[in-house]
């Protein structure tokens, strides 16, 4: 095939490929968006965690988190649904297992621990307990595994529950493996054999077989290990499982290379090697050399062990197998000792020792990095994680119309179609930051026109006034105005904390009128107070309007509603009075005072303007509704309308 052929089909192969890859990345975000349209409630949460199980192997490819479990979270935690948030944590902790990051893994089951100890769900609790366990003995943590491990075996015992029992059992047996207790081993071996043979779990009793194996072997019984490895081999063969099977292959090797049976041994090496090839799995390969050249390094076949040490090291350097050099050159160093020169013996031994360093400050660095990690994740809420994943969501989407760019118009349409969507994404950020920045402003101008109404209040109420009532009044103002000046660091404050200090200020202005109006105060039922997001001193404008050139005028008790409601994505605020009407407001200050304006109702709706600029949205206004009964006013409604924010 000429140059310029091979090109072609390496283009063509990137392309086809590159057009599979967008295609399931469009598939995926379609199906996260129709679940995404269901209503949020726990079959929501439960089809998220469905689908997020069939999907590691896509996320993982693309080294990115599930997004349907991180979209399960939010929503499980919005609705307080503690079993689903256990069973989704459970989910993430595994995956971040699966991918060597203990630490996260850690940190994840142990929320899931939480959140099924909220749902008071046994059985989630034994499979988070023994999620942790697994993570600690990762980790060498080998104390903490067992504890974990052990919990979970009571939990598992109280419930009846054969699976996790059998699961704590065979987990406590490794603990004692890896700790040289090898009786105990035994003995725990054999209650998890039994289990798993009740259950008739094949892949459960081959695991169990090969640990006895393990633990003879560690006792020096060779003859029983052997026996051990068969019968675990055999249940691996009816299973045709290649993995389990050359585990087996490979600890028979080595059980009969330790009673120098070394024909033997190099039988079931080979065959070792022989099924790790067929499953092209390079590292088992490299692992296989190195156990055959350890073999003819015993038998003295120095020259033949260097072929087998030497394609090991071959692999390693070729796929960057640190351990597999570390151990290959250590193999070869001894090769050298024994063969007597030992210049070559030290310079394959230093060879060695350098991957092992290497490998140490490696295990640091991901340890760090995974700790980074943590902490990020702990300062990070769930509003941020839900804007992660849209981020993410969208990034694919980019992807997926980058790679059909290239397929159809080349690398340079490519290039120009990113340069524009980049310029672009970098203005609107500007414009974003800008406006941001005005709404800002806009919110200081309004907490000083609010502070000096007060104060002047204050000032005509002590002069009017006897002492103990303007102590009471301070007093009251001291805390309102500690609440003004907390809440107008923040763009948005829980709806909780604005209908506080809004009640405060209703008690102060009902003081200073001599109690001429009663008010009320009421917010749905379904709305979370503490989670809904509203921008602060909002409503208070529209409040004093009511008070000041409605109610006031009255000559009876007037009275003021307030009622907070949420409806979908849009909160509703509605202010109703019985005072006098606009009408007549307006030919009262004009006999008053022509030139004064109200700063606080302009201020305020420059504030929602921004807001709905910020938002790109209608749902950012203001309505006033002149009140009246056969053509007399009766008073005046606002309605404000919001777009809402939520907390998580």
């Amino acid at each position: 095939m000429s140059s310029k052929g091979l090109i072609f089909t390496i283009i063509v192969f990137l392309s086809l490929w590159m057009r599979a890859s967008a295609q399931d990345s469009l598939q995926v975000s379609r199906s996260l968006d129709s679940v995404r349209k269901m209503p949020d409630d726990t079959a929501k949460v439960n089809r998220l965690i469905s689908k997020a199980k069939g999907l590691y192997r896509f996320y993982d490819s693309r080294g990115q988190d599930n997004a349907y479990l991180q979209e399960a979270i939010t929503v499980a935690q919005k609705l307080r649904y503690a079993k689903g948030l256990a069973e989704a944590y459970n989910e993430l902790g595994t995956s971040k297992r699966n991918r060597s990051q203990y630490l996260l893994a850690t940190d994840y089951h142990e929320r899931a621990l939480k959140s099924a100890e909220d749902a008071r769900d046994n059985r989630l609790i034994t499979i988070s307990l023994n999620n942790i366990g697994v993570d600690y003995r990762r980790r060498d943590m080998l104390e903490k595994a067992f504890d974990y491990h052990f919990r979970a075996l009571k939990a598992a015992e109280k419930d009846n529950d054969e699976r996790s029992i059998a699961i704590a059992t065979n987990s406590i047996g490794n603990i004692k493996l890896s700790d040289n207790k090898f009786h105990e081993a035994i003995e725990v071996f054999n209650r998890s054999l039994k289990l798993e043979q009740k259950r008739e779990n094949d892949l459960g009793i081959a695991i169990n077989l090969g640990n006895l194996g393990y633990a003879y072997e560690g006792l020096g019984q060779l003859d029983r290990a052997i026996e051990f490895y068969r019968q675990s081999l055999a249940v691996n063969e009816k299973l045709n499982n290649t993995t389990g099977m050359s585990i087996c292959y490979t600890c028979l090797g080595t059980a009969y290379q330790k009673k120098k049976n070394y024909p033997l041994a190099m039988e079931y090496l080979q065959k070792a090697l022989a099924i790790n090839d067929k499953v092209d799995d390079k590292i088992h390969v490299a692992d296989s050399y190195i156990s055959i050249g350890r073999l003819l390094n015993e038998e003295g076949k120095y020259e033949e062990a260097r072929k087998y040490l030497q394609q090991a090291i071959d692999l390693g350097l070729k796929w960057g197998f640190k351990s597999t050099l570390m151990e290959a050159y250590k193999s070869m160093g001894d090769n050298y000792k024994r063969a007597g020169d030992l210049t070559l013996a030290m310079d394959n031994n230093n060879y060695s020792i350098l991957y092992k360093d290497s490998l140490l400050r490696e295990k640091s660095s991901i340890e760090f990095a995974q700790m980074q990690t943590l902490h990020d994740v702990h300062q990070k809420d769930n509003q941020i994680k839900q804007l992660q994943q849209d981020q993410d969501l969208s990034q694919l989407r980019i992807r997926r119309n980058l790679a059909l760019a290239i397929a159809l118009a080349g690398f340079l349409f490519m290039l120009i179609v990113g340069g524009f969507f980049y310029i672009r994404h970098r203005n609107l950020q500007a414009n974003r930051q800008t406006l941001q920045l005005e709404l800002r402003s806009l919110r200081s101008q309004m907490n000083p026109h609010f502070i000096f109404n007060s104060l002047s209040s204050i000032h005509r109420y002590i002069w009017s006034n006897n002492q103990e009532e303007a102590s009471d009044y301070l007093t009251k103002f001291s805390k309102l105005m500690r609440m003004i000046l907390d809440n107008s660091q923040h763009t948005f404050i829980p709806l909780n904390k604005e209908v506080e200090s809004l009640r405060l200020y209703l008690d102060l202005e009902a003081l200073r009128c001599n109690n001429m109006f009663d008010y009320s105060i009421s917010v749905e039922e379904h709305i979370n107070e503490e989670e809904v997001l509203i921008p602060p001193m909002i409503i208070q404008p529209y409040v004093e309007n009511a008070i000041w050139h409605g109610l006031v005028h009255r000559k009876e008790k007037g009275m003021l509603d307030i009622t907070i409601g949420l409806k979908g994505k849009v909160l509703e605020v509605t202010v109703t009075d019985n005072g006098i009407g606009r009408k007549m407001a307006m030919e009262i200050k004009e006999k008053k005072d022509r030139m004064h304006n109200s700063m606080g109702m302009k201020v305020t709706e420059g504030r929602i303007a921004l807001i709905r600029k910020i938002n790109n949205t209608k749902d950012a206004n203001v309505e006033i509704h002149d009140l009246q009964d056969n053509g007399q006013a009766t008073g005046t409604r606002v309605r404000i309308v919001l777009p809402a924010e939520f907390l998580f």
